[in-house]
C-alpha cells in the first residue's frame, strides 16, 4: 500500500526526539516507524529531582540537530513527504526550540508543515502501533498530564475525567524526591513497590466518591510525606522496609484511582458508543506493570479490550507526532500557523478544571 513519509519532531519536556515514520495512505494503522531517536536528558536532572526547564531548552537547542540528522541516515530529506513538530503543550523553551527547527527545515525544502497537539500524539499512539479505529477510550496517563477522553475522530475529542492537580507521573517524582530515590521517580518507585507491603500503611484514594472523572493526587502525595516524617521522628530515620512499604502503598493508591475512574468513564462511554470496543492507554505512566494489570480487569469487567503500547512508545518520542502529523496531511486538516503554545487542552470545548492557572487549561 502507499504511504506517507513523515518526520517528526518532539521537544516539549525533557526527551529530545525524532523519527520517521510511514503512514499508509488510507489514514489506517498500523504505520512503520522507519528510524527514531531518543535523547534522554534525565542525568541533566537528576540533580534536582525533576526538570528543570532552562537546563531542558537548552540541552534540546544543543541535541535537536543530533536528533533529526541520526533519523535522516534512514531515509533523506528528499524522500520525505511532510515535517510535524510537537507545538505544544509543555516547557515553552523545549517546544520554541522543536518548532523554529522544524520551520528551518520546512522552509529550506518547501515540504509542509504541521503543528501537533503532543496529547493528540499519545492519543493517536494506538492507531501507530495497532490500528485500532474510532472511537475508543484513552487513559492518558504521564508526568505532566492525566486525561480520560473519548477518541471520536482525529481533532474530535471528548473529556471525561482529569487531573485537578498533580499528575501521577509529578507526583512519583515528588515521592521519589522525598524518598532520596532519584529521577525520574517511576521506575524507581515501581521497582523498590516489588517487595513491598502495599497495605501496610493507610493512604488516601482522593474524590472517589463524586460521581465525575475529576481526579486529584495532591492529597496522596502529602499524605506519603507525612507518613515519611512520621517515620523520621518516631525511629530517627528510614529503613529500607520503609521505603519499599511506602512505595507499594503509593503506587496502589494510585493505580487504585485511575481503574476506578477508568471504569467510570468506561461506562459513559459505553453508553454513547455501544460495548465491545477499546480501552487504550498511552503516557510514561502506562510502561507501570500494576497499572497495566488494574486496566486489563477493567477492560475485561467492562466488555472492552485494553491496548496499551510498546514500553518505547509510552514516555514522550517523535514516531507518534509523526504519525499524528500523517493523519493531518491526508485528511487536509493541517493549521497554517505553527505557534509553540505552553497550554494547550485537547478537548478545547471542555469547562477548565480547578487548578488550570489563570492563563487557561493545560490539557
Amino acid at each position: 500500500m502507499a504511504a506517507r513519509t513523515i518526520l517528526g519532531i518532539e521537544a516539549s519536556c525533557d526527551d529530545t526526539a525524532a523519527a520517521v515514520v510511514r503512514v499508509p495512505d488510507n489514514g489506517q494503522g498500523p504505520g512503520e516507524i522507519v528510524a527514531e531517536r531518543v535523547l534522554g536528558q534525565a542525568d541533566l536532572h537528576a540533580g534536582f529531582g525533576g526538570v528543570v526547564p532552562e537546563i531542558a531548552a537548552r540541552a534540546h537547542a544543543e541535541r535537536l540537530d543530533t536528533a533529526v540528522a541520526g533519523v535522516l541516515e534512514s531515509v533523506p530529506l528528499t524522500k520525505i513527504d511532510a515535517i510535524a513538530v510537537t507545538a505544544g503543550p509543555g516547557l515553552i523553551g523545549g517546544v520554541l526550540s522543536g518548532v523554529m527547527l522544524a520551520k528551518g527545515l520546512a522552509a529550506g525544502t518547501g515540504l509542509p508543515l504541521i503543528g501537533i497537539n503532543h496529547l493528540e500524539g499519545h492519543a493517536l499512539t494506538p492507531r501507530l502501533t495497532d490500528g485500532i479505529a474510532y472511537p475508543y477510550l484513552l487513559l492518558l496517563v504521564s508526568g505532566g498530564h492525566c486525561l480520560l477522553v473519548a477518541v471520536e475522530g482525529l481533532g474530535r475529542y471528548r473529556r471525561l475525567g482529569s487531573t485537578i492537580d498533580d499528575a501521577p507521573g509529578e507526583a512519583f517524582d515528588k515521592l521519589a524526591r522525598g524518598l532520596g530515590l532519584g529521577f525520574p521517580g517511576g521506575p524507581v518507585v515501581e521497582a523498590r513497590a516489588k517487595t513491598g507491603d502495599a497495605t501496610r500503611f493507610t493512604l488516601p484514594r482522593s474524590v472517589l466518591g463524586a460521581t465525575d472523572g475529576r481526579m486529584s493526587f495532591s492529597g496522596l502525595k502529602t499524605a506519603a510525606v507525612r507518613v515519611r516524617d512520621g517515620l523520621v521522628e518516631a525511629q530517627g530515620g528510614l529503613y529500607q522496609r520503609d521505603i519499599d512499604d511506602l512505595c507499594a502503598g503509593f503506587q496502589a493508591a494510585v493505580a487504585e484511582v485511575l481503574a476506578i475512574k477508568t471504569a467510570w468513564a468506561l461506562a459513559r462511554f459505553t453508553e454513547t458508543h455501544g460495548s465491545g470496543g477499546v480501552l487504550a492507554v498511552a503516557g510514561g505512566v502506562a510502561a507501570n506493570a500494576t497499572l497495566r494489570a488494574a486496566l486489563e480487569g477493567v477492560a475485561t469487567e467492562g466488555g472492552s479490550t485494553l491496548i496499551a503500547p510498546p514500553l518505547r512508545l509510552c514516555t514522550d518520542n517523535a514516531a507518534m507526532i509523526a504519525w499524528a502529523g500523517g493523519e493531518r496531511l491526508l485528511a487536509g486538516a493541517i493549521d497554517p500557523e505553527v505557534r509553540p503554545r505552553p497550554r494547550w487542552p485537547l478537548d478545547t470545548e471542555a469547562t477548565p478544571l480547578i487548578g488550570s492557572g489563570r492563563k487557561g487549561a493545560k490539557a
